[in-house]
C-alpha cells in the first residue's frame, strides 16, 4: 500500500503450520517495516448458526481469543521481536476470514496445513483456496504441521 507500512495478514489457528507462518510474517515485517495482523477464524457448524446459540458463540470467540493470544505471545517471545501484532478473532470460516482481511493488505501468509480435517493433503484446502482467490500475493509457509 502506497505511503504506509505494508500490511501483512497471517492466519493463525494454533497449529504448528500457522505458528511457522506467523514466524515468517514477523520476520518479513521486521525486514520491510511492515505491520502484522494475525487472524483467528472461529467458524462454527451451520446447525449451530441456525440454532442461534449465543452463549456457544461467545464461548467459541473467547477460546479463539485465548488461542490467538497464546500463539502470538509465545511466537513473539521465541523470536524476541518487538513487531506489534494486531489480533483479530473473526466469526467466519478460515477461508472467508482470510480473504476478507486480505482485501486491504499487501501480503497474506498462511501455513501449508493447519487444524483442518485432511492433514494428509500436501497443500491444505485453506491455503490452496487463498492462493487461488486472494486479492494480494500469498506466501504459503511449509513448517511443522
Amino acid at each position: 500500500m502506497e505511503g504506509s507500512k505494508p500490511r501483512i495478514v497471517v492466519g493463525v489457528d494454533g497449529s504448528g503450520g500457522s505458528r511457522a507462518a506467523l514466524r515468517w510474517a514477523l520476520g518479513y515485517a521486521e525486514w520491510c517495516g511492515g505491520r502484522v495482523v494475525a487472524v483467528f477464524a472461529c467458524g462454527v457448524p451451520a446447525l449451530i448458526d441456525v440454532a442461534l446459540m449465543l452463549p456457544e458463540e461467545e464461548r467459541v470467540l473467547t477460546v479463539g481469543e485465548r488461542e490467538l493470544r497464546k500463539a502470538v505471545d509465545e511466537t513473539c517471545a521465541e523470536l524476541d521481536t518487538g513487531i506489534p501484532v494486531e489480533r483479530r478473532v473473526v466469526r467466519q470460516d478460515a477461508v472467508r476470514a482470510l480473504l476478507d482481511e486480505a482485501r486491504d493488505s499487501d501480503l497474506l501468509v498462511v501455513g501449508r496445513r493447519g487444524h483442518g480435517r485432511f492433514a494428509q493433503v500436501l497443500l491444505g484446502s485453506v491455503s490452496r483456496h487463498c492462493v487461488n482467490h486472494a486479492p494480494c500475493p500469498v506466501v504459503v509457509v511449509s513448517g511443522p504441521g
